[in-house]
């Protein structure tokens, strides 16, 4: 029997298994992952941002976990010889009405204790030469990273430090115990004493699994990238943000720069009708099914119908789209922009159809669930692994170890 067993091999995931090891010297962990490979989902799919934090709500998990976590995710980097760049980032006004919500996002900034400064148009384009703005923020703690890398080698330290790691292993049922739970999956039966769900996507379904109500259901959103071509590439130096919509909750079209040095335009932001549905044709019965019957669905809809509109003309309308990225640099043209990748953010929504707009860890017996672990939760991932074992009760039979990150 296991001590603990995590469901997921995301960044969450692993990062959890590794602050388990360093809290408990003997315990006995597993990590299980239904793909072939670590990361494959939303970590995997993301845009590679070491996120600030300057876009959440002071005294938020976001905001704290963020801050701490973009520090923490630096050392670890640092340690272990991964390749990143904190090569900053500006967010601009575009439009004047877009000014007062700048302003805000900057003392937002700084209740969150971050280094941020307001520069005008003409310090912009000396930061981003091809920018048109009327003023922005430059925030230099941002940065870029490979979580994909990040993720292996988070794996490789806790096969190191005695964790055992299975993919192609999908739970299919969790049978509750006296003393723990039963996971019968597609690679025989694994016994626990206690659970940690993260499993991304499947969040929800795994706590249902477990006889736990997160009180909120996964939406998928599946965001569609172009990259520019690299003949273009010299059109954006860093990261390049519109002021966000604070009644939407995602950050709008922008250029990021990733560590390979090509350039990411994107993501729009669609409803997808597969929880794993990378691409536009991409559907499941099931997915779709619970999504139509779910009236939290139908009640955010109905509070962002324009922008939901809009999202979707961006979807199949590459000129929509190319206008989008054109508010930031006007000389982008269509003819520079190829499709790269998609990813797909789980988005936990409540049954008012109020979206969950912090981590969600929700606590139960001989279980804890991660139920909503979106953005920027790669850059939190350490300090988010630490706070899932604060909410572990102290089994008696466990004791504490020093940190494997030799911190």
């Amino acid at each position: 029997m296991y001590d603990f067993a995590i469901i997921g091999g995301g960044i969450v995931g692993l990062a959890t298994g590794m602050a388990l090891l360093e809290r408990y010297k003997d315990a006995r962990i597993v990590v299980l992952e239904k793909e072939n490979q670590w990361a494959f989902h939303q970590t995997g799919h993301n845009s590679g941002v070491i996120h600030s934090g300057i876009y959440y709500k002071p005294g938020s998990l976001k905001a704290s976990l963020c801050r701490e976590g973009s520090r923490s995710m630096v050392e670890f980097c640092q340690q272990h010889g991964i390749e990143y760049d904190i090569c900053g980032k500006v967010i601009v006004a575009t439009e004047e009405k877009e000014r007062p919500l700048l302003e805000n996002l900057y003392r937002r900034g700084l209740e969150n204790g971050l280094k941020v400064t307001k520069i005008s148009a003409e310090e912009v384009r000396e930061i981003e030469p091809h920018v048109q703005c009327l003023e922005g923020i430059r925030v230099p703690s941002t940065g870029i990273i490979n979580y994909q890398q990040v993720c292996q080698k988070y794996a490789d330290l806790i096969k190191i430090n005695g964790g055992d790691l299975f993919l192609n292993t999908k739970v299919n049922q969790i049978i509750t115990t006296q003393n723990g739970q039963i996971l019968e999956t597609t690679n025989g039966i694994f016994e626990t004493r206690f659970l940690i769900n993260c499993a991304g996507l499947h969040s929800d379904r795994m706590a249902r699994l477990g006889q736990v109500n997160p009180q909120a259901q996964i939406i998928p959103f599946r965001g569609e990238y172009y990259e520019l071509k690299p003949d273009k590439r010299y059109l954006v130096k860093t990261l390049i943000y519109p002021v966000p919509n604070p009644d939407f909750p995602f950050l709008g079209v922008h250029f990021t720069r990733m560590i390979d040095n090509s350039v990411h335009a994107g993501p729009n932001a669609v409803l997808s009708f597969k929880r794993e549905g990378y691409k536009k044709t991409d559907f499941n019965l099931r997915d779709f099914t619970e999504i139509m019957t779910y009236s939290g669905f139908w009640k955010l809809a109905a509070k962002h119908t324009d922008q939901g509109i809009e999202e979707m003309i961006r979807s199949w309308s590459k000129t929509a789209f190319v206008r989008s990225l054109q508010r930031l640099i006007p000389e982008v043209q269509s003819d520079d922009l190829i499709p790269t990748h998609a990813g797909v953010r789980a988005q936990a929504v409540m049954n008012d159809g109020k979206l969950v707009d912090d981590f969600l860890i929700v606590q139960a017996k001989n279980s804890v669930h991660v139920c909503n672990a979106p953005s920027p939760a790669a850059t939190s991932s350490l300090e988010i692994g630490k706070a899932v074992v604060t909410q572990i009760p102290e089994p008696l039979h466990l004791t504490r170890k020093s940190s494997l990150l030799g911190r």
